[in-house]
């Protein structure tokens, strides 16, 4: 005996597709002005502007050395013709990963509020990870188009579980003498989360959103296929006419940008960089020996 899965899904997207496309007009129009208004932000900031903030962020909360490299890196892709369509990608990242935030940490707070919630959530969590990413298009092109829309919702879908996860992982390892301080002092629940819980598993949950980050951008370049635009359109051009050189060019943008991402997020909640923490250091000891000396 066989199980038609097939015709079981096509079903209900057909189902979808006849009942609820008003909601899903709705979904489209919020997401696309979301996505359509960081997309135009980032765009008309002028591209040595754009260089001179990453490479501040870059000396601020990583360090020099990694600030001048960011520096040449983003010339070298502005070199390449590829600066716009790195900020195209950059706002479906950034899109994808609020969206995946704002859904993500509620559920992993709730899976460590409550078992039962998280016994719920961690088979649908498996099965997202485990999908092959190219499945999440179908659907997405399906209820929404062509467009920006259905890949920030596809990356989306894709790029979530690890902030909920690592959420969830976060506040169930709080230590449990910090929870009975809390409890002693009064805390209620809500104060207990806020106050104890949250700020002891940021590390954790900062983490999560850092792999969402690196799992959207990768997800971001895949959505090229259904018209997401960005640097994933210089990649897919290389595949469809096999130039080895517009492929390694596009691949090489998504590298740069990925790896400017990944240790801006990774430096958050850590301390300053060495140069400016010690900067800091000089002025507040300047601050403290002038009193005496007067």
């Amino acid at each position: 005996m066989n199980f038609d899965i097939g015709d079981g899904v096509d079903a209900v997207v057909n189902y979808v597709l006849d009942n609820f496309s008003p909601f899903l007009d709705f979904v489209a129009t919020v997401i696309g002005f979301v996505t359509s208004t960081i997309q135009e932000t980032l765009t008309a900031i002028p591209m040595p502007v754009g260089i001179l903030i990453f490479v501040i962020l870059s000396f601020w909360r990583v360090g020099a050395a990694f600030g001048v490299l960011a520096g040449l890196a983003l010339w070298l892709v502005d070199h390449m013709g590829l600066w716009t369509a790195m900020m195209e990608t950059l706002s479906l990242v950034i899109a994808s990963t609020l969206m995946a935030m704002i859904i993500g940490l509620p559920l992993g707070i709730a899976m460590a509020r409550k078992d039962s919630v998280a016994a719920l959530v961690r088979p649908v969590l498996d099965l997202m990870q485990t999908m092959p990413a190219f499945v999440y298009l179908i659907p997405a092109a399906m209820f929404f188009g062509l467009g920006a829309v259905p890949g920030a919702i596809a990356t989306v879908i894709f790029a979530m579980p690890p902030v909920v996860r690592l959420t969830n992982l976060g506040i169930r390892q709080v230590h449990v003498e910090f929870i009975e301080a809390g409890n002693a002092f009064g805390c209620t629940p809500s104060q207990l989360l806020f106050k104890v819980q949250l700020p002891n598993a940021m590390p954790s949950i900062m983490a999560g959103i850092n792999q969402t980050i690196m799992l959207s951008l990768s997800m971001v370049v895949i959505a090229s296929m259904i018209g997401a635009g960005g640097i994933g359109n210089t990649v897919l051009t290389g595949i469809q006419r096999l130039d080895v050189g517009t492929g390694f060019e596009g691949g090489l943008a998504v590298v740069i940008l990925a790896v400017i991402l990944d240790r801006l997020t990774q430096s958050l909640g850590k301390p300053q960089s060495a140069i400016w923490s010690g900067l800091f250091k000089r002025k507040s000891e300047r601050k403290e020996l002038s009193p005496a000396t007067a």
